[in-house]
C-alpha cells in the first residue's frame, strides 16, 4: 500500500514539461517575497498613523486596482504577448514595492497603491495563459496544479518570514525584500523561460463548444461561468476572514492554534492536490461536475461549524473538507477557462476568470462580517451553504450547454510539444 502510494505520488509530477518547471519555479520565488500586502493594513495604521476608516480606503484601491489589472493585462497578452506582460509586470512591481515606502501621504498611499495593484496583477491572465502554452494538452491540469503548489508554497513563506523581518528590522525591509524578490523572478524569467508561440490548439480542439464566440464578454456560457466562480469564491475566501474571527470569538483559540488551522489547509493542497489531479486526468469525467462537486464542499464544510459548540474536532474536519472542495474546484475551474478560450484571446478570457476572484476578494470579507455581526455567525454558515448549493446547481446546468470534457483524446506528441520559440 504504501509502495503504491508513493508510486502514485511520484507519477504525478511526472510528463511535465521543462518550461512549466520553470515557470512554477519563478512563480514561488515571486510569491516568496509576498510580505507588503499581507501587513499593508497594519503598516498603515501602525507606522503611518491611518485610522481604520483610511486603511481600509487603501485596501479598497488595492481591490479595484487588482481587477483593473487583471482586465488590462488580459488586454496586453492578447496584443504584446503573455512573456512580456509577465516581464514587466515583475521589473515594474519590483520597482513600485520599493518607492512605496517612501510614500506617507493618505492620497498618496492610495494612489500609489492603486497603481502598483494594477501593475502588479496585470501578470495573472499572462501568467494563466502562459500554460496553455509551456504545458502539454494531455496534462494541462497538472501543470497548472504544479504552478498552484508553488503559489501556495511561496505564500506560506513570505508573510511568516514578513513578520519574523518586520519584527527584527522594520517595515522598511518589507517593501524592499518584496521589491527585490519580484526583479530576482523577472531576471530568472528572462533568463531560463524563452517565448513561444502556440502553433497547434489546445488538446480540448476535438471537442469544440458548439456555442463559443471569440470574445469572453460575447461568450454566454463563459460569463454565466464567472458569475458562478464569484459565488463560489465568495464562499470559500470566508475561511480566510470571518472564520478566524469565529475561531477566536466562539471558542477563544489562539493566534497559534488559528494559525495552525489555516496552515492545514495550505499543507494538504500541498501534499494532495498533484496526485489527486493526476488521477482525476485519466477518467472521462466532465470538468464543471468536478468543479460543482468542489463547491458543494465547501458549502459543506460551513454547515459542519454548526456542530463544533458539541464537539471541537469539527473544526479540523471542516477545514479538511472545505481543502478537498478546493482541490476539485480550482485547478479545473482555471483549466475550464483556459480552454473555453482561442489562442488570440486566450489573456482577455483568463482576465475576466481572474477578475471574478478579485471581485469576490473584495466582497467576501464585508459580506461576511456584515452577515455575522447582523444575525450571527450560524446565519452566515447556512447563507454560505445556501450559496454553495445555488453554485452546485448552476454548474451542472452550465454542464448540459457545454460539450468540453474533463480530459480530450491526447494528440500525438509531436503536437503537444508544437511550439516554436520566438524570442
Amino acid at each position: 500500500m504504501l509502495h503504491r502510494t508513493v508510486t502514485l505520488y511520484r507519477n504525478s509530477f511526472r510528463g511535465l514539461s521543462k518550461d512549466i518547471w520553470l515557470l512554477a519555479f519563478v512563480t514561488f520565488i515571486n510569491r516568496s517575497g509576498t510580505m507588503v500586502v499581507p501587513f499593508l493594513s497594519v503598516y498603515l495604521t501602525t507606522k503611518l498613523g491611518f485610522t481604520l476608516p483610511q486603511a481600509g480606503w487603501v485596501m479598497l484601491c488595492f481591490g479595484v486596482g487588482s481587477i483593473l489589472g487583471n482586465l488590462i493585462g488580459g488586454k496586453l497578452t492578447d496584443t504584446i504577448g503573455y512573456y512580456r506582460v509577465q516581464l514587466w509586470s515583475l521589473v515594474l512591481s519590483g520597482g513600485m514595492f520599493i518607492g512605496l515606502v517612501a510614500v506617507h501621504t493618505f492620497w498618496g498611499v492610495c494612489a500609489a497603491v492603486f497603481v502598483l495593484a494594477v501593475v502588479a496583477d496585470a501578470f495573472r491572465p499572462a501568467n494563466h495563459a502562459s500554460i496553455a502554452i509551456y504545458s502539454r494538452p494531455e496534462n494541462r491540469t497538472r501543470s497548472y496544479s504544479l504552478v498552484r503548489l508553488a503559489i501556495n508554497l511561496g505564500f506560506s513563506i513570505g508573510p511568516a518570514a514578513g513578520g519574523l523581518i518586520a519584527a527584527a528590522r522594520g517595515y522598511a525591509w518589507l517593501f524592499w525584500v518584496d521589491g527585490l524578490t519580484c526583479l530576482a523572478a523577472a531576471g530568472l524569467f528572462r533568463r531560463f523561460l524563452r517565448e513561444k508561440q502556440e502553433v497547434f490548439p489546445p488538446a480540448s480542439a476535438e471537442l469544440e463548444f458548439s456555442d463559443r464566440p471569440s470574445l469572453p464578454l460575447k461568450d454566454r456560457t463563459f460569463l454565466w461561468f464567472g458569475l458562478l466562480t464569484i459565488v463560489s469564491a465568495l464562499v470559500f475566501m470566508q475561511l480566510f476572514s470571518t472564520v478566524p474571527v469565529f475561531y477566536k470569538r466562539e471558542f477563544a483559540l489562539s493566534e497559534a492554534q488559528i494559525g495552525a488551522l489555516l496552515a492545514l489547509n495550505g499543507l494538504l493542497v500541498a501534499l494532495l492536490e498533484m496526485p489527486i489531479i493526476y488521477a482525476l486526468e485519466g477518467k472521462t469525467l466532465r470538468k464543471l461536475k468536478i468543479i460543482a462537486i468542489g463547491t458543494l464542499l465547501f458549502g459543506l464544510s460551513y454547515a459542519m461549524l454548526e456542530l463544533a459548540g458539541f464537539w471541537q474536532g469539527v473544526l479540523i474536519i471542516s477545514v479538511i473538507t472545505i481543502t478537498f472542495g478546493e482541490i476539485f474546484m480550482m485547478p479545473f475551474s482555471n483549466v475550464f477557462a483556459l480552454e473555453r478560450s482561442v489562442a488570440a484571446t486566450r489573456g482577455r478570457y483568463m482576465a475576466v476568470y481572474s477578475s471574478a476572484w478579485s471581485v469576490a476578494h473584495i466582497i467576501a470579507p464585508v459580506l461576511g462580517m456584515q452577515i455575522a455581526d447582523a444575525w450571527g455567525f450560524g446565519t452566515l454558515w447556512y447563507v454560505l451553504a445556501g450559496l454553495a448549493v445555488v453554485a452546485f446547481v448552476g454548474y451542472h446546468l452550465l454542464e448540459k450547454r457545454s460539450k468540453q470534457a474533463l480530459v480530450a483524446e491526447p494528440v500525438p506528441l509531436v503536437e503537444a510539444e508544437a511550439v516554436v520559440e520566438i524570442g
